[in-house]
């Protein structure tokens, strides 16, 4: 039987909920229909595949690396991950460094050497290290599924730590979160930024993230608004806001609907 996630209520107070019930639901996911099943391939397999066609051609085992990384609807992509891990990640030309979502460059900074191929030196904690990406990322977009808002709150303090050890500097760190989805729909939706924003020049995007943040935490210092109440603190504006968003467009379609249905004479 495939895992449903328990999400009796939206917006903050669900969240919480979640949250009380993690470790749970979390254990359940684990245990679910097809899962150990995949795990288990990859474990017994990553070891000994020698090229990026070995992973490639491998479903189960793309199936983790990808999904370990929130890349899963790539998982069709092959000519496209192949690509990206035989570029490596040391040319500035590499196609991971060229993509907006620097989630990539991660997944290839795992899985490549840094001139292209795959990595040999997969041994020790390797495989545990992506599986356990994996059963969290696998469970994040199971709860998506049911309410992507919840996905989005879940993803937001790993993806952070990520980001943290990735950029050195505050200005890479706010790039870094213009060039990730799911953590730019959480921050943009909280400092009360629209999605069209995304057209504007990339430097204006960056200047107005930062004055967004300094007027609704104080700072603009993410290694301070990774703290955990800074990031409880988002998340209740995060919810507040979509859930207000959510409302206006139901309200809205309910009138157009009433309206469609007034006879005319």
């Amino acid at each position: 039987m495939s895992f449903q996630p328990i999400l009796p209520m939206t917006g903050y107070a669900g969240w919480m909920f979640l949250k009380r019930t993690l470790d749970m639901q979390q254990a359940s996911h684990a245990q679910s229909a097809g899962t150990p099943n995949v795990t288990e391939h990859f474990r017994n397999r990553i070891v000994s595949v020698e090229t990026v066609d070995d992973l490639v051609s491998d479903r189960r085992l793309l199936q983790v690396a990808l999904g370990a990384f929130g890349l899963e609807a790539d998982i069709n992509s092959r000519a496209f991950i192949r690509r990206i891990l035989e570029d490596g990640t040391n040319d500035p030309d590499a196609l991971s460094n060229q993509l907006a979502d620097k989630r990539y460059r991660r997944f290839a900074a795992t899985f490549a050497n840094p001139e292209g191929g795959l990595r040999t030196d997969r041994t020790g904690q390797f495989a545990q290290s992506i599986l356990d990406r994996f059963h969290t990322k696998s469970f994040q977009s199971a709860v998506g599924a049911v309410d992507d808002s919840m996905r989005l709150a879940l993803n937001l303090e790993g993806s952070l730590a990520d980001l943290r050890r990735d950029s050195a500097t505050n200005d890479a760190r706010w790039f870094g979160i213009l060039g990730h989805p799911p953590l730019r729909r959480v921050f943009e939706t909280a400092l009360g930024l629209p999605r069209s924003f995304a057209t504007a020049d990339i430097d204006t995007q960056h200047d107005a993230f930062k004055t967004r943040a300094r007027a609704v935490f104080g700072t603009d210092d993410l290694e301070l608004i990774n703290s955990s109440d800074m990031q409880e603190k988002l998340l209740r504006l995060y919810f507040a806001r979509e859930n207000a968003a959510t409302n206006m467009m139901t309200s809205s379609a309910v009138a157009l609907t009433l309206l469609q249905s007034v006879p005319r004479f």
